[in-house]
């Protein structure tokens, strides 16, 4: 067995037997407002701030890490998950209705047991995760990536825009500040953007990444360049063993003093639970042994009997995947390990239902779950036609984004979702 690391150590590429939750519990009875530790369902915010859902049950039996890729409920690594009863929060823990939540967010859900054959589950918390929010302060048109907070943000084909941004990377300037929700790349430097909102409003800036070049007498450290202070925080709020290689979640005042930027909150960096029946991570691989040991999006995995349906080839450091299975003490013991690249060819297609609004027949748009749909190209239209449109009535719209990166071009609509 290997030796049990301290709570804030860097995430391992090899799976411990050990358990997380007795790991972190010394730090959690040091400094409860530091850093609460998940044991199925819990956070890194002060627990109070997200109440349990009223769905009769509070126990999660499967946990789902992923990108929204539709709604009708929401949609995340392929199952639909019903979001009537569950609660919404903020990464740092606020409450907010259904309606906060957009394609493209990256969640992490707490479900009920997962029907395989449908593809569908109760949703019992659901938390919604950004990786950076701030300024904008450089944009490299050619390399598609924009630089918040010192951090390169990768815009790729199936990084979705919120409807103020409309043509993508050419609507931000600099100066700008924007919200970025994604898949942070600690091994590449980078977030690989699945959404960014302008943030005009922001008062309180968010960076979420690995602690270099500590100094505990100045008590500053670094996430990629970018220097941070916490000399302002109480002891009490400053975690025990904060070290070289952690992963953190900072929250930032909006001005900077002597070229830092000053934290206001420090966190843990990411919340796992100890144990889960299902778990289903969609993700990059952030540390790499072996084909049997790595870690996917900070949580080790174990791989040592899991199948591999796009072969093993593609299963390297930086790799996007997604993997499914079962977590024990804090480890992913996977039953299945997929290379996204090799899975999705061309655009992301998204999916939503709901009721059509806004119906323009000129310009062959209407919008639905707040997303801008064009019907202008070639769709399959199944149990009605084009003249079946009309405001009210429910659709499930299928497509890729357009290349304003804000709307769908529906390839398929269905009438009798």
């Amino acid at each position: 067995m290997t030796a049990p690391r301290t709570p804030f150590q860097a995430d391992p590429a090899v799976p411990s037997a050990v358990s997380r939750r007795t790991l972190l519990g010394a730090a959690m009875a040091s400094s409860a407002s530091a850093l609460l530790v998940a044991c199925g369902g819990g956070g890194d915010e002060p627990a109070a701030t997200a109440p349990p859902p009223t769905s009769g049950t509070t126990t999660a039996s499967s946990y789902t890490d992923g990108v929204i890729s539709g709604f009708g409920s929401v949609i995340v690594g392929g199952v639909r998950f019903d979001d009537s009863k569950a609660t919404i929060s903020t990464d740092d823990g606020t409450v907010v209705a259904a309606s906060a939540m957009k394609l493209g967010m990256t969640v992490e859900i707490d479900g009920g047991r997962i029907d395989r054959t449908a593809a569908s589950a109760l949703a019992l918390r659901i938390r919604l995760n950004a990786e950076v929010l701030g300024p904008v302060s450089a944009i490299d048109t050619t390399a598609s990536t924009i630089t918040v907070l010192g951090q390169t943000v990768l815009v790729t084909t199936s990084t979705l825009f919120d409807e103020t941004l409309a043509g993508g990377l050419s609507a931000i300037t600099v100066g700008a500040v924007v919200e970025v929700y994604g898949i942070l790349d600690t091994a590449g430097g980078r977030i690989v953007a699945t959404r960014v909102e302008a943030e005009a409003g922001a008062t309180v800036y968010k960076l979420r990444g690995r602690i270099a070049d500590i100094d505990t007498t100045a008590k500053t450290f670094k996430i990629n360049g970018t220097t941070i202070s916490y000399a302002s925080l109480p002891a009490a709020m400053v975690p025990p063993g904060l070290a070289n290689g952690q992963l953190v979640r900072v929250r930032l005042q909006t001005t900077q003093v002597d070229g830092q930027w000053v934290a206001t909150a420090l966190l843990g960096g990411r919340r796992f639970p100890d144990a889960i029946s299902e778990a289903k991570l969609e993700g990059i691989i952030t540390a790499f042994t072996s084909l049997s040991s790595f870690s996917v999006n900070g949580l080790p995995v174990n791989a040592a009997t899991a199948t591999f349906p796009d072969g093993t080839a593609g299963v390297v450091l930086g790799a996007r995947v997604e993997v499914e299975g079962t977590i024990t003490d804090g480890v992913m013991q996977a039953t299945k390990v997929e290379v996204e690249e090799r899975r999705v060819t061309g655009p992301r297609e998204w999916d939503l239902r709901g009721e059509i609004g806004n119906l323009d027949t000129t310009a062959k748009t209407f919008a639905l779950r707040g997303i801008t749909v064009w019907y202008g190209g070639t769709v399959e239209y199944r149990d009605g036609t084009v003249a079946t449109l009309a405001n009210g009535v429910r659709v499930r719209v299928r497509g890729p984004l357009a290349a304003d990166k804000t709307r769908l071009e529906a390839t398929r609509i269905d009438f009798r979702p």
